[in-house]
């Protein structure tokens, strides 16, 4: 299938590692040029220049803080100089979660909860309203939101009022942005196998005495597929929403983490 994203102009937040990365890369092999944009100036040059290498496209990365106003007007700013305009924004900056114990109620404070908070719901808004009115000038866009399944469980308190805040945002944003052509999608990973995983693994390895493999099978124990679900398969899936393909979508919330056994969601 053809997905008709050559040419296509992307800015793709949390882009320098992890599922922002594998986006990144995924975008670029089907003829889009990027921005990746986080906050680490040394990882940024560095798969910038890997991924142009492996794509041949245009890839390039510039520092943002999207917890911080003026710093997304910057970087918006310099995607739209340096693309020539933007008609894909996916946001997948966030501070990362699953990877140790959430924090129980009475270790939540309000720096935690707010900075969270506004690095990923905040700073998702941000983004779309700085990249939204580039879209809406040539009647075209399409907004991919990274939340989670946190959303759909307990567990992370603050991780699940994030990514219901996101998943709410996108109904929001789609609604009013519909009618100018931009459709807006949220997508729900759950847990994915990225570069940080061996490193995660071994240290619940270490502190419970199991091998790797007792504790991979045991983070894949309520994963119907029977594995975790790689950064690279969620990007495919971002791709395609990302495409003029994916017009019947908006709106609407994509699950892909292997499927999660037990509850039904309509």
């Amino acid at each position: 299938m053809d997905l008709k994203l050559t040419g296509k102009r992307a800015l793709v937040t949390g882009g320098s590692k992890g599922i922002g990365r594998a986006v990144a890369r995924q975008l670029a092999l089907e003829g889009v040029d990027v921005v990746i944009a986080a906050r680490n100036e040394a990882e940024l040059a560095e798969a910038a220049a890997a991924l142009a290498r492996e794509s041949g496209r245009k890839v390039v990365g510039i520092t943002v803080d999207t917890g911080d106003d003026a710093s997304v007007k910057a970087a918006v700013a310099g995607a739209v100089a340096a693309l020539g305009g933007i008609d894909i924004l996916v946001n997948a900056a966030a501070k990362p979660g699953g990877q140790s114990a959430p924090p129980k109620l009475a270790e939540i404070t309000d720096a935690l909860f707010f900075d969270d908070v506004n690095v990923k719901v905040m700073g998702y808004l941000r983004m779309a309203r700085e990249a939204a009115p580039h879209m809406a000038a040539n009647g075209w866009g399409r907004i991919v939101n990274i939340s989670g399944l946190a959303a759909r469980s307990t567990g992370s308190t603050i991780g699940s009022i994030r990514n219901v805040a996101v998943a709410a945002l996108t109904k929001n944003l789609a609604d009013e942005l519909g009618p100018k052509g931009i459709n807006v999608t949220v997508v729900h990973p759950g847990l994915i196998r990225t570069e940080k995983t061996p490193a995660v693994v071994a240290a619940r390895a270490a502190s419970t005495g199991k091998s790797p493999e007792e504790v991979e099978r045991g983070m894949a124990a309520n994963i119907v597929i029977g594995r975790l679900v790689d950064a690279a398969e969620v990007a495919d899936i971002v791709t395609f929403l990302a495409s003029p393909r994916s017009v019947a979508i908006n709106g609407d919330a994509i699950a892909c983490g292997g499927g999660a056994k037990g509850a039904i969601h309509y």
